[in-house]
């Protein structure tokens, strides 16, 4: 007994909350289903791998980057960092004044901050008076507008020159508004910049067009081999099949071009068959034509020179002259009705016809020529009447056909036998005989046309040879079956036709 692995009944077992289950169930099927989409696309394939190309060039630009910058970086010297912790300096001294009560507390966070900070701190009045100021500070009195351009203009961060910055908050003191002002010179630091080359970019593009060469080589191998399977289609050799290899567009077309060679293949052999077939009735018919001809004509002749003893052996030259024209006669009738029937020239008349008094009619009508050949006639046919949807005329031919081709071939004294049955929604004819036994491997050659057993036999004999194949073409224009079984020395020729 063999155990099914479902990995999605595994993944449940390993996370007992359903939800997170469903959810990497319902993970993996949309990721298979996509799989099986781009799988069947060949623009999805493209848009993958130009997305996987440019992705993987984009890194590629990075690390190239990183790598040559590093390789090729210069230094500088830059103050942004020393101006922040100039404004940073700044903005700790304006908090801690905002959250004095007293004037006592301010002035002591004033002489503590200016003690200890190594800027240059000056407090003014809104009119630029300096109220408090630092020890390295000699100022007395500021224009404040000049010191609010000057401290507008340093917040520009990046600069490389040695310069004082200056930055100021306004502050509340306990009696009065004020403006906190803190300058310095900036510390210094120093920093590489990366340098530009040209390297990370061809490198990026040559990722990129590697990459999508390696990934698009199958795909176009593909198309290579579909063309010149088309250019060894095109020389004649219709036995190449070209690979089907993927299940997306080319894979159609492969399997699309397979199938036209394949049909292709069958017309050309149908049209080899039609061709041969058609030498064959030629010579078929030239030989059945010609024996009745040679004779009417050599009686004629006999006639014409009245190379005759008396009248009555004219008479007699006469009756055979006029005997096999009507022979002849009857061979191009059944000629001439094969070769509508095989090209759909007959228009069928169609009826429902009730199939039991159809056969009954016709075996009262044959009786008299079954008792001069010494056989009885034997039916049996259903108490259910079996309608069948058929064209009357052409039927009545195909059972005349096979009632004389019965008679004529049975062993004398003997019996025909008609069996009418009902099976699985069709009607089924078997008429019956004892005669010669016939071989398994020409049961099935029986409807072709001019085929005789016995080579032995003659358009004389045996008839003109299309009676089977003119029963075979009008059945077949029916919709319906027809065949022939053999077992011991027992014949049984069988119609199987729709019931209406």
């Amino acid at each position: 007994m063999k155990i099914k692995f479902s990995p999605f009944k595994w993944l449940g077992r390993i996370f007992p909350f359903n939800w997170i289950g469903d959810l990497i169930r319902f993970s993996f099927s949309m990721l298979f289903k996509g799989i099986k989409k781009v799988q069947e696309s060949i623009r999805l394939q493209l848009i993958v791998t130009f997305v996987i190309c440019l992705l993987v060039s984009v890194f590629v630009y990075a690390l190239s980057t990183t790598f040559f910058g590093q390789y090729n970086k210069f230094a500088r010297i830059d103050y942004t960092q020393g101006k922040k912790d100039i404004e940073s300096e700044a903005r700790y001294i304006a908090d801690r004044m905002q959250h004095r009560e007293t004037e006592e507390e301010v002035l002591h966070v004033i002489r503590d901050t200016m003690q200890y900070s190594p800027y240059k701190i000056l407090i003014l009045s809104l009119e630029g008076q300096v109220l408090y100021k630092s020890s390295n500070a000699t100022e007395t009195h500021v224009d404040v507008h000049h010191l609010i351009s000057n401290a507008m203009n340093d917040r520009i961060y990046y600069d490389n020159s040695p310069r004082e910055f200056i930055t100021f908050f306004p502050i509340d003191l306990i009696s009065e508004k004020a403006y906190l002002v803190v300058s310095g010179i900036p510390n210094a630091q120093i920093d590489y910049i990366p340098g530009s080359s040209p390297i990370p970019m061809i490198a990026a593009v040559a990722a990129f067009i590697l990459l999508f060469y390696w990934l698009t080589k199958r795909k176009m191998k593909d198309v290579e081999e579909l063309a010149q399977g088309l250019l060894e289609i095109s020389k004649g050799n219709l036995e190449y099949r070209v690979p089907h290899k993927s299940s997306d567009e080319l894979g159609s077309l492969a399997s699309n071009i397979n199938h036209m060679v394949g049909e292709l293949q069958r017309t050309i052999e149908e049209e080899r068959l039609a061709e041969r077939t058609k030498n064959e009735l030629i010579t078929n018919v030239s030989h059945d034509l010609r024996t009745p001809l040679t004779l009417i004509i050599g009686y004629l002749r006999l006639l014409k020179d009245k190379n005759y003893e008396d009248e009555r052996q004219a008479e007699t030259y006469l009756s055979i002259a006029s005997s096999k024209s009507e022979k002849l006669k009857g061979l191009i009738d059944d000629l001439f009705e094969y070769t509508k029937l095989s090209n759909q020239g007959v228009r069928l008349t169609k009826e429902t016809v009730c199939l039991n008094e159809l056969i009954e009619q016709l075996l009262e009508e044959t009786i008299s020529y079954a008792e001069e050949n010494e056989l009885a006639l034997k039916r049996q046919l259903p108490a259910e009447r079996l309608m069948v949807n058929i064209d009357a005329d052409q039927m009545i031919r195909v059972f005349e056909n096979l009632l004389t081709n019965a008679i004529k071939y049975s062993t004398k004294p003997g019996t025909v036998s008609v069996h009418l049955s009902k099976e699985q929604g069709n009607a089924r004819v078997c008429i019956i005989n004892n005669g010669d036994s016939i071989p398994r491997n020409e049961l099935d050659k029986l409807f072709e046309r001019f085929y005789r057993i016995d080579a032995s036999r003659t358009s004389a004999t045996g008839g003109s040879g299309l009676g089977l194949a003119i029963a075979k073409s009008i059945i077949d224009t029916h919709g319906g079956e027809i065949w022939a079984e053999s077992e011991g020395d027992e014949i049984r020729f069988c119609v199987r036709l729709e019931l209406a």
